[in-house]
C-alpha cells in the first residue's frame, strides 16, 4: 500500500526521511541549536536539500523539563508550520505532539501529519486528524504519562505489546476518519522501554512491517544506542546508522533522524543491496 501525505506519495518498498527540527530550547540532542527562527529555517532548507521529504517539528522537549503549555507550544509551532509551508509547498510537515488542542492549530496552519509520540494519551487528537484529513502516527509509548522515563517497566512480551496497542490505535484513526494510507505505527524505541526492550523491538521490527502499516521509527541518538554501545549524545551516530541499516533491511518506511545526509547513505545503501535501487554509477568491470 502506498503511504499518502500532503502532497506526497510514496511507495511501500520507498524509504521515506522524518528529519527533525526542535523548536525547543533545551532539546536533548542539539540543546536548542533550533530554537531561533533563523536557524530553524535554515535547517528545514539543510534538511530538504539533503533529502528529507518529511520535516518533523516539535515544540516540546520529550523528557522531563520545564513545564510547557499547550498555548506555548502553539506560539512556538503554528507560525513556524504556516512559515515552512509557505517556503515549501511540496515537504511534509509533522508536528511532534500529544495534544489535541495543538493538533488543531498545526493543521490549519498547513500540518500534513501529526506525530503522536505518546501513544494516543489524548485520543482527541486522533480525531483533529480525521477531521483535517491528515495523517497520524500511532506509537507505543507503555501507557507513559508525557515527558516521564521509564521506572522498573516490564513486559510479558515487549513486541506483542507493541503490535496490541499500535495496531489498536491504527485501526481506531481509520475507524474515526483518518485515511488508512495515512495512518503509521512506531515501536517508540526509549518510549516506557528499557534498551533490552528497544534492542528487541528493533530484532523483531519484521513482525510490524508484515503487518501491512507502514512502520516509523525514531532511533536518532536516542538512550538505547548511547547504552547499547556505552556513548554520550555527541558520539551515538554510529550506533543510530546499524540500527537504522537493520530496521531498513526488516522493512521500515520512515526514519525520524537527525542526520539527513548520512542517513540517505545508509538507506540507499540498503536498497540497493536489496535491489530495489539501481548503483547510482555503474562503470566497475564494464570497460
Amino acid at each position: 500500500m502506498a503511504l499518502r501525505l500532503g502532497r506526497r506519495e510514496f511507495g511501500a518498498d520507498e524509504p521515506v526521511i522524518m528529519a527533525i527540527v526542535n523548536r525547543t530550547p533545551d532539546s536533548f540532542y542539539d540543546k536548542g541549536a533550533t530554537f531561533a527562527d533563523a536557524d530553524a529555517f535554515a535547517a528545514v532548507d539543510r534538511a530538504v536539500s539533503q533529502g528529507a521529504a518529511i520535516i518533523d517539528i516539535g515544540g516540546v522537549k520529550a523528557g522531563p523539563g520545564d513545564e510547557v503549555s499547550a498555548e506555548e507550544e502553539i506560539r512556538r509551532t503554528v507560525d513556524f508550520v504556516a512559515r515552512v509551508r509557505e517556503l515549501h509547498p511540496d515537504v511534509v510537515i509533522s508536528v511532534d505532539t500529544w495534544r489535541h488542542e495543538v493538533g488543531e492549530a498545526v493543521c490549519e496552519a498547513g500540518a500534513d501529519l501529526l506525530n503522536d509520540a505518546w501513544g494516543g494519551v489524548d485520543p482527541k487528537l486522533a480525531e483533529v486528524a480525521a477531521r483535517h484529513g491528515v495523517g497520524l502516527v500511532c506509537t507505543h509509548a507503555g501507557g507513559a504519562r508525557p515527558r516521564t522515563r521509564p521506572h522498573r517497566v516490564g513486559y510479558d512480551d515487549v513486541v506483542a505489546d507493541i503490535l496490541r496497542v499500535t495496531l489498536g490505535l491504527a485501526e481506531r484513526a481509520v475507524e474515526l476518519g483518518v485515511r488508512r494510507d495515512a495512518v503509521l505505527i512506531d515501536p517508540g524505541h526509549d518510549f516506557s522501554k528499557n534498551t533490552r526492550h528497544s534492542l528487541e523491538a528493533t530484532r523483531r521490527l519484521e513482525e510490524m512491517t508484515a503487518t501491512g502499516w507502514p512502520v516509523l521509527v525514531s532511533l536518532s541518538n536516542k538512550d538505547f544506542v548511547g547504552e547499547t554501545l556505552d556513548r554520550p549524545v555527541a558520539e551515538r551516530l554510529i550506533g543510530t546508522l546499524a540500527t537504522t541499516a537493520v530496521s531498513a533491511w526488516l522493512g521500515a518506511q520512515v526514519y525520524r533522524v537527525h542526520e539527513v545526509a548520512e542517513t540517505r547513505q545508509v538507506l540507499d545503501m540498503v536498497a540497493s543491496i536489496r535491489g530495489t535501487r539501481p548503483p547510482a554509477v555503474a562503470r566497475r568491470g564494464l570497460a
